[in-house]
């Protein structure tokens, strides 16, 4: 070894000596140095629901009664992303309470979950005024705590009801019509689209594609054993 080399290592050896009298026992390894970089870029929702605060990122916060952020079990593996609140959520600050919400409820159970047993929440956190559709920019601002909401959760399927929450999830324009009945990848999460349950109150002969379509989200998630045999009618 070049004397140097040598002369430097002793040198070193010295200083750490030296860090260990004044009280500092040993120098940060790689792994300890920098500990934001070795954590996960992965948050609670707790965490995530803080940062959003009283969010007024867009324009929505200006009429919004309240923030609806989501709810059910933090490690589901079924998620559920509707489009967006709307009055009775808005009221209640709770996701699919109305009578939209009634009839998610009996969908789920028709698989043979409750949903306190899944993870609902929507796109935009905050109503639209007059139940209009969320524009881009409104999307935009609420996407990144939606991805973080999913990471935080990890499900095993997103079952993503309607249009907007389809095409935000898999950043497509193509309609809810041709995406559903099929599985689709984001990040390594299945995503699952079908039509809305507000679709379904205006249009009950689509109720049998929906219907179908959960037998597909029972099947991946482990579901078909605990399915009802009179599932097809609870939906109703």
């Amino acid at each position: 070894m070049d004397r140097k080399v040598q002369e430097i290592i002793a040198d070193l050896k010295s200083y750490v000596g030296y860090l260990k009298e004044i009280g500092i026992v040993s120098l940060p390894s790689s792994e300890t140095r920098s500990p934001e970089r070795s954590r996960p870029d992965t948050h609670t929702l707790e965490e995530i629901r803080k940062e959003l605060g009283d969010c007024r990122r867009c324009k929505l916060h200006r009429t919004r009664r309240t923030l609806v952020f989501g709810e059910g079990d933090k490690k589901a593996g079924l998620m559920v992303i509707g489009e967006g609140p709307g009055y009775d959520e808005d009221v209640q600050g709770m996701p699919f309470v109305g009578k939209a919400g009634q009839l998610l409820t009996r969908i789920l159970q028709s698989i043979g979950l409750q949903r306190q047993e899944v993870y609902i929440t929507n796109v935009v956190k905050c109503r639209p005024p007059q139940n209009r559709n969320p524009e881009a920019d409104e999307i935009r601002s609420c996407h990144p705590f939606l991805l973080k909401q999913i990471k935080a959760i990890q499900p095993k399927v997103i079952c993503a009801l309607g249009t907007f929450s389809a095409q935000t999830l898999l950043q497509t324009g193509a309609r809810i019509s041709s995406l559903r009945g099929r599985f689709y990848d984001l990040n390594g999460v299945k995503v699952f689209p079908t039509y809305h349950p507000a679709f379904l109150l205006r249009n009950p002969g689509r109720k049998r594609d929906v219907w179908e379509d959960m037998k597909q989200i029972a099947k991946e998630i482990g579901q078909t054993d605990k399915t009802p045999q009179d599932a097809g009618e609870k939906s109703r």
